[in-house]
């Protein structure tokens, strides 16, 4: 007779497995035998007229607010329309290449610095010259289109 190809490392493993599976059993029958009550309304909680949550639901008497359906807005509220004369800026050349065709007008009123290009002006400018111009947004950015130079008086 031979000896059994057990080895004291394969019981050692058999023990804890079926150390587990005693106590998984035992877990069940615990939670078999001692049921906790939950419920979706002790799960449920509810937002009162102020805003606070509660977990009380609110009172459906206390609930009359009258909304109307013109006070309704779904979209974006409606604009004024813009007057042409508000979008003429007036603003100083701190910068211009006649070589390269591109320069920058410093705002007077926001001090922002706007990108022009050459294409976007009706005569030559230079730097320290004073211009109006409209603001466009262009690829990178603001930049000025329909420059003017102003006369000096």
């Amino acid at each position: 007779m031979g000896k059994s190809q057990e080895t004291w490392n394969k019981k050692q493993k058999e023990k804890k497995k079926q150390k587990k599976r005693d106590d998984k059993e035992q877990k069940m029958q615990e939670r078999k035998s001692n049921p906790t009550k939950s419920s979706l309304d002790d799960m449920l909680a509810y937002v009162d007229e102020f805003g606070n949550i509660t977990s009380t639901p609110p009172d459906p008497l206390k609930k009359k607010v009258a909304v109307k359906l013109e006070d309704i807005e779904v979209s974006i509220p409606k604009q004024a329309p813009i007057d042409p004369a508000d979008l003429i800026r007036k603003g100083s050349v701190t910068f211009f290449n006649d070589a390269k065709g591109y320069g920058f007008i410093k705002d007077t009123e926001s001090q922002d610095s706007v990108f022009v290009h050459i294409n976007a002006l009706s005569e030559p400018i230079q730097e320290k010259d004073k211009v109006t111009f409209e603001v466009e947004m262009g690829q990178k950015g603001p930049s000025a289109v329909n420059v003017k130079l102003i006369k000096p008086e």
